[in-house]
């Protein structure tokens, strides 16, 4: 499941990437060439510096989170002080319990606003060996739903960051990455395909769009949902009434079966710009 700094079940929706992030494509038109680095070597491709660029990224944040010896230390001395308070009869565990449950909610909260911390998906499964996969027969729904399913954000594992096939946006580490029309960054536009379909995540694999009624009303009778354009907000800014201006989209939830039992991630409806 899908977690923020590792603590919680929610996780940040992933805006289309800002511009001053994305890669410079040089001009054909240019008199000047990229020069190599090296006498004799080739200039590095765009997608070769953004994977030397990911590595550097996913170092710095492995040393962000060593920050975490800190926090465990003011951890310390807060449990000593709720033991404390506890042993004199001050507060008691329910009182404790609600409180904090109340507390972890408001956190949570400005956390999913500020779209701080890092997102990771807790699955250490391996996608290739994933056999709950549902065969959907797309090619006949694509004029209707319009691939809605590639607009959907969600945290990428840890197995999908060490391969590297799968990108993830530079702004929202490590929330799977997304271009500026919304859709992902691996979708086909004219037939939308999965570019890297093999090495697809296990969300996508997981996911089944039948139970979505955020895109079918009635999927058997090739009904689209109502909401169906909520997933692209990009194409309804313009609407007069426009029932999601103003606020950040929803958190969505999306259910699934391992072994038998219910395991819940999180995949969000996308965010305009």
């Amino acid at each position: 499941m899908s977690q923020v700094i590792q603590s919680s079940l929610d996780a940040r929706a992933v805006a289309p990437p800002d511009e001053h992030l994305m890669m410079p494509v040089a001009d054909e038109t240019s008199e000047m060439e990229a020069a190599p680095l090296v006498q004799g070597e080739e200039p590095l491709t765009q997608e070769q510096l953004r994977d030397e660029l990911a590595e550097g990224l996913m170092y710095l944040h492995s040393r962000a989170n060593a920050n975490t010896s800190k926090v465990l230390e003011v951890a310390s001395f807060s449990y000593a002080l709720i033991e404390l308070l506890m042993e004199r009869g001050l507060i008691t565990v329910e009182e404790l319990d609600e409180r904090k449950r109340k507390v972890g909610e408001r956190l949570v909260e400005k956390f999913t606003e500020k779209g701080m911390g890092v997102a990771l998906t807790d699955d250490d499964r391996d996608k290739y060996a994933y056999e709950g996969s549902v065969e959907i027969d797309c090619e006949n729904r694509l004029h209707l739903c319009r691939g809605a399913c590639c607009r959907l954000s969600f945290a990428l594992t840890v197995q999908d960051l060490e391969e590297g096939k799968v990108k993830w946006n530079f702004a929202r580490p490590y929330m799977i990455r997304h271009d500026e029309d919304g859709y992902c960054h691996h979708v086909e536009r004219e037939t939308k395909r999965c570019q890297i379909y093999d090495g697809r995540p296990v969300i996508c694999r997981a996911y089944d769009c039948r139970k979505d009624t955020r895109i079918w009303a009635d999927f058997e009778n090739k009904v689209v949902s109502p909401d169906l354009q909520k997933l692209f907000p990009a194409e309804s800014a313009g609407e007069e009434n426009n029932p999601t201006e103003g606020r950040p989209a929803a958190l969505y939830q999306l259910t699934r079966n391992r072994n038998d039992a219910h395991v819940t991630s999180v995949m969000q409806a996308p965010v305009s710009n």
